[in-house]
């Protein structure tokens, strides 16, 4: 319900960032993937959780259920969406980002995840846009500034979030979490919001049929 900036002023510096989104289910679920989610939902109630239904995570997890042709019974948002999620039976399905999972990977399953690449720390579990090639969507975080920033200011800025980037620290953070860092340019940047507009309008009438 928000109106669209029109015309928009900001612009992209450069994308960075990739918080890895997992489709997960709890250890004792009768499926080990999205096809067994998919033939289970369609005889039982299946609960998902998530962090709000406007967001892009949960719209890619609504539309994969309807590409796989079925419905989660009910879904709700949390606050929270963690281990004791799961264990505590409040939902049978969630998405969430897999540091959020992370001291209980071995007793979750994690059915998909959420952007263009897999995950590092889960290299078996396939992208979302591998069983559904219609949904590729990227999950980024990007840098933006008005249009009136001058150039030497982005630079800056550009030449800080370079360098920390490439440092040890973030480099221990994408080890230990999963994340993805990486450093797109203005050109790729404003290539890879073109591309996932036009994902989101695919998204969008899915959802809608």
């Amino acid at each position: 319900g928000i109106p669209a900036l029109s015309p928009n002023p900001f612009e992209p510096l450069g994308n960075f960032l990739t918080y890895p989104f997992v489709i997960a289910a709890g250890e004792k679920a009768p499926y080990d993937d999205i096809d067994g989610l998919a033939e289970h939902a369609k005889k039982n109630d299946v609960a998902l959780g998530h962090f709000g239904g406007p967001l892009v995570p949960t719209q890619v997890t609504l539309a994969l259920a309807k590409v796989k042709g079925f419905e989660f019974a009910s879904d709700a948002a949390f606050d929270a969406l963690d281990c004791n999620t799961l264990a505590s039976g409040d939902v049978d399905v969630m998405n969430t980002t897999l540091q959020l999972i992370l001291p209980c990977i071995d007793k979750v399953k994690i059915l998909a995840s959420i952007g263009a690449e897999r995950i590092p720390l889960t290299p078996d579990v396939p992208t979302v846009s591998e069983l559904a090639p219609e949904l590729k969507l990227s999950l980024w975080n990007g840098l933006f500034v008005h249009k009136d920033t001058p150039q030497i200011a982005r630079d800056k800025i550009i030449a800080s979030a370079q360098k920390v980037i490439a440092s040890d620290a973030a480099k221990k953070i994408a080890k230990d979490t999963g994340a993805l860092l990486y450093w797109q340019d203005v050109e790729a940047a404003n290539k890879q919001i073109e591309a996932d507009i036009e994902s989101l309008k695919v998204l969008e009438k899915v959802l809608a049929d």
